[in-house]
């Protein structure tokens, strides 16, 4: 992220190196044998100007993608670690941080209500979903899992990876998992566990998980809660009644992936997992003598399906949850309510507008609409140029493809295709509230550039 106050934060980075430094000023000396500095200054200023071939994700005009820039400390905190470099598989690599990874993960469970657990972070939100999905699988081996229609894609093909059949279920019109369908495949016994999404990619949609909860003992099934996107936003006190019960059920569930990386503002690729069965473990037994035998502690090697790891991760995220702790009220859970402040500003925006239909009101702070026009292949046309001249107002979009069944009443006619086109926007990162209005003014004239 480009700041005005970055000689500031280069300073707190030196602080910080300083510190480091004093820990090992008992050390015999010794110099690198790095190239050519004026070598490296020529490599990096052109690594600068090739990088500049991106979108501006940093900014918040952009509005794309769920791509939020590490907040500044994680940015220092994790290049500051660099200079050791640690690997969280062992603790004979990674000692100190570890440490910090446990004490970051112990802090994200407890967020969840979880007091007794078995997690650790992983390098993304595929590997947690992953490691989740293969213990369903060893506890019911022979079981089936279901999964909504609105779920990440990733589910289906980590299921194809441990060779576990998987169904999709389907959803409501506000691309919410349909309690009614799942019930119905429930009662056919054979399913193991259930995916629960809160905060779906496309929608950013909450499954009704205090329903889900309830079918739980019946049907004697686990639960597994994807929330990779919206993990946080239980701390916030401005959610909707249904997405608040949602949320409030989360301690009742068997497992939990959320992705540091995206709301939690930490770089890339910074995953956690979490169980509420401790005995999980079991299943990832194994030896190393090699590796394991500077300490009787657990290593983190030896309850995860990764082996190396980056500590640097687990220093940015205990850093950040040291600024901004994950309590409800906080600095942090006002951040996540700003998004959510912006995302229904934009869906009032959208409803003022006659010629444009919002999608499903929004649960969190993505939110997606349609162009108004005769048919699904006008509409969609008309989605693709809005997205193609938002560039020259300096906003850049996503866009996202519909079924019909998210749609409203249409001429008979409409469906000339089977899907339509709709605009998607993300406003996740804190300064969206800000610039909510200047991103309003942009879309106001690129609506009318489109309509011309």
């Amino acid at each position: 992220m480009f700041y005005v106050e970055e000689d500031k934060y280069l300073n707190i980075f030196k602080h910080g190196l300083a510190k480091l430094k004093e820990g090992f000023t008992d050390l015999p000396e010794f110099h690198s044998e790095l190239s050519n500095e004026a070598q490296m200054e020529q490599i990096i200023g052109e690594l600068g100007t090739k990088m500049q071939n991106n979108y501006p994700y940093f900014h918040p005009m952009y509005v794309g993608q769920m791509l939020k820039p590490p907040v500044a400390i994680a940015q220092i905190a994790y290049y500051l670690s660099m200079f050791v470099n640690p690997n969280n598989h062992a603790l004979d690599g990674g000692l100190a941080s570890s440490a910090l990874e446990k004490e970051a993960v112990t802090e994200i469970a407890s967020m969840f209500g979880f007091d007794n657990y078995l997690g650790h972070l992983t390098s993304g939100g595929t590997i947690a979903n992953l490691e989740a999905l293969w213990v369903a699988r060893n506890i019911h081996p022979d079981k089936v899992i279901l999964v909504s229609e609105q779920a990440h894609y990733t589910h289906t093909r980590m299921c194809s990876v441990i060779n576990t059949p998987i169904e999709l279920v389907g959803c409501d019109n506000q691309g919410r998992m349909d309690c009614d369908a799942l019930e119905q495949r429930l009662a056919q016994g054979d399913v193991g566990t259930v995916i629960v999404t809160l905060g779906t990619t496309g929608f950013g949609a909450i499954d009704p998980l205090d329903k889900i909860v309830a079918l739980k003992n019946k049907y004697d099934v686990r639960i597994h809660v994807d929330s990779a996107y919206g993990g946080y936003f239980g701390l916030s006190e401005q959610l909707s009644a249904s997405a608040h019960a949602a949320y409030e059920c989360i301690r009742h569930v068997d497992s939990i992936v959320v992705d540091p990386h995206k709301h939690g503002m930490q770089p890339y690729g910074c995953g956690c997992v979490i169980f509420k069965d401790q005995s999980v473990g079991r299943f990832y037994k194994h030896d190393s003598p090699y590796t394991y035998f500077s300490s009787d502690q657990m290593h983190l090697g030896e309850i995860t399906l990764e082996c190396s790891r980056a500590g640097a991760t687990a220093c940015a995220l205990w850093a950040t949850q040291k600024l901004y702790p994950l309590v409800k009220e906080g600095e942090f859970a006002k951040m996540l309510g700003s998004s959510l402040t912006a995302g229904q500003k934009l869906a009032d925006w959208i409803k003022q507008h006659d010629g444009l239909e919002l999608i499903v009101e929004p649960q969190l702070d993505i939110v997606n609409f349609v162009i108004k026009a005769d048919t699904a292949a006008q509409s969609s046309t008309k989605a693709q140029l809005f997205f193609e001249l938002a560039e020259s107002e300096h906003l850049y979009l996503a866009l996202n493809t519909l079924d019909p069944q998210f749609v409203g009443e249409v001429a008979e006619n409409y469906w000339t295709q089977p899907n339509v086109v709709a605009v998607r926007m993300c406003l996740m990162k804190s300064e969206h509230l800000a610039w909510i209005d200047k991103i309003l003014v942009a879309l106001e004239k690129t609506l009318q550039a489109v309509e011309r």
